[in-house]
């Protein structure tokens, strides 16, 4: 392909990627174990948007500036944390009654609130990614691997293989989200059960949240 380069060895590494647990994968579990497939689908679908900006940004050089400057690192650093432990200490503090409002709620105003339930995911999935500094300076040292140095197509190049990566991590998260919604399945007729599950999966949100404000570069 016109200024890319081992493009076979890409798509090997970019499954291999995919398939080793990180914290996009833990953030999608835990959205399909507490809130279902659905949850869980459309979280990916917003991961995989908020990969779509760093590929953009990434064929365009604003990722490497953005990677050069360690107050840009710390600030998108300290947010996307605050995010995290945010969404984190919701699932945590969210009475199982409240829950059951707002699932009746939804079902009285049928499609529109499904709609902005869906659409709320889709963004906070999105935002988790888009924030995620780490997610910026992989960019910029992976795909430029597998661009060939001076070529005059690089925009091309990096907007391509953003693509592949875009495609095939949609593709694995979607399933990962899919065979983790069904434990919520399991414990949908167990309240008390499934109140323990979001305590744990919020608790593990915070502990994404720490684990990302105490990152270095």
């Amino acid at each position: 392909m016109s200024g890319i380069t081992h493009f076979g060895f890409f798509v090997v590494a970019v499954f291999l990627l995919n398939v080793t647990p990180g914290p996009d994968t833990a953030y999608i579990v835990g959205r399909s174990v507490a809130q279902g497939r659905r949850a869980g689908l459309m979280s990916a679908l917003g991961i995989s948007a908020g990969c779509c900006v760093h590929s953009l940004a990434c064929a365009f050089g604003l990722t490497a500036l953005l990677a050069a400057s360690a107050t840009a690192f710390t600030v998108i650093k300290f947010v996307g944390a605050l995010y995290l432990v945010y969404l984190g200490v919701r699932l945590i503090f969210t009475k199982p009654d409240k829950r059951a409002e707002d699932a009746a709620n939804s079902a009285a105003s049928q499609m529109p609130a499904t709609d902005r339930s869906l659409r709320q995911l889709f963004l906070q999935g999105f935002w988790t990614n888009v924030l995620n500094p780490k997610v910026v300076l992989f960019f910029v040292s992976f795909f430029p691997q597998f661009v060939v140095p001076g070529s005059d197509q690089k925009v091309v190049a990096f907007l391509t293989l953003g693509v592949v990566f875009v495609a095939m991590s949609t593709i694995w998260n979607s399933f990962v989200a899919w065979v983790a919604g069904s434990v919520t399945q399991r414990f949908s007729g167990k309240p008390a059960l499934k109140r323990w599950l979001d305590r744990g999966v919020g608790t593990a949100f915070v502990g994404l949240g720490i684990r990302l404000a105490t990152a270095t570069r």
